[in-house]
C-alpha cells in the first residue's frame, strides 16, 4: 500500500518526485529520464528508448508501476514510477555521462531511508533542512512540522477506527489543514499556482 505522504528529492538542483511504496522508494521515471537526457520531449524519448531496447520494452509493465503523485502541473496524477532496481535498468538504456552520479545519488537516498527507519528523528531533520533550503521562513516550517505530526497521529487513529482513504478521509484531512494553516489543501495549491504565475510575469 502506498503511503499518503509524497516527497520531492533533489538531484543536481533538479527535482525528482518519489513516493514510499511497498517498503521502498519509487521514483518518477519521466523525472529521471528528463534529468539524464535534458530532453525537451520526455515522452518521445522514452518511446524511442523502448524501441531501441526490446527487452526493456517487453518488461516495461514489470519495471514501471503507475502511482499517485503530484505532477509538475500541480495536479494529482498516476505517474509511471520505478524502484531503485527498475531505475538502474532504465539508466542502462540511456547513453548519458550523468548516469553514474545518478546511481550514487539513488544509493544515498536508499541509505538515508534505512537510517530514518532506524532513527525517525533524522527524517524530521532532513525535512526541516529541505524546507529551509527552499527558502521557507522558520515560523512556517515550525507550523508545517507540527501540522505533519498532528496529521500522522490522527490518520493513525482514523485507520484504527476503520476510516478508509476516500471521500471521508479527504474531508477530515482538509479540515485539519484548514485548522492548521487557515486553508484547505486545494486552496493552498491554488495559492501556489497563483504565486508561480505572478513570478513568471515579473
Amino acid at each position: 500500500m502506498t503511503e499518503s505522504n509524497r516527497s520531492i528529492a533533489l538531484f543536481q538542483g533538479k527535482t525528482v518526485a518519489r513516493t514510499w511504496h511497498n517498503n521502498q522508494w519509487y521514483f518518477s521515471v519521466s523525472d529521471v529520464v528528463e534529468i539524464l537526457t535534458d530532453s525537451l520531449n520526455v515522452k518521445d524519448y522514452i518511446k524511442k528508448m523502448r524501441s531501441r531496447d526490446n527487452e526493456l520494452s517487453v518488461n516495461w509493465g514489470t519495471i514501471c508501476t503507475p502511482l499517485d503523485m503530484i505532477a509538475k502541473d500541480g495536479k494529482n496524477r498516476k505517474l509511471n514510477c520505478a524502484n531503485t532496481e527498475g531505475i538502474f535498468r532504465i539508466i542502462q538504456s540511456i547513453p548519458s555521462p550523468k548516469a553514474e552520479p545518478f546511481k550514487r545519488w539513488l544509493a544515498k537516498v536508499g541509505y538515508e531511508r534505512i537510517q530514518e527507519i532506524e532513527d525517525p528523528e533524522l527524517g524530521t531533520k532532513r525535512t526541516r533542512a529541505l524546507y529551509k533550503a527552499k527558502g521557507y521562513p522558520d515560523g512556517w516550517i515550525e507550523k508545517r512540522m507540527r501540522g505533519i505530526a498532528v496529521r500522522e497521529t490522527l490518520t493513525d487513529e482514523w485507520q484504527k477506527r476503520g476510516v478508509k482513504e476516500g471521500k471521508e478521509y479527504s474531508i477530515l484531512t482538509a479540515e485539519i489543514a484548514k485548522a492548521t494553516f487557515g486553508m484547505t489543501p486545494s486552496q493552498h495549491q491554488n495559492t501556489r499556482t497563483l504565486n508561480v504565475k505572478i513570478c513568471a510575469t515579473t
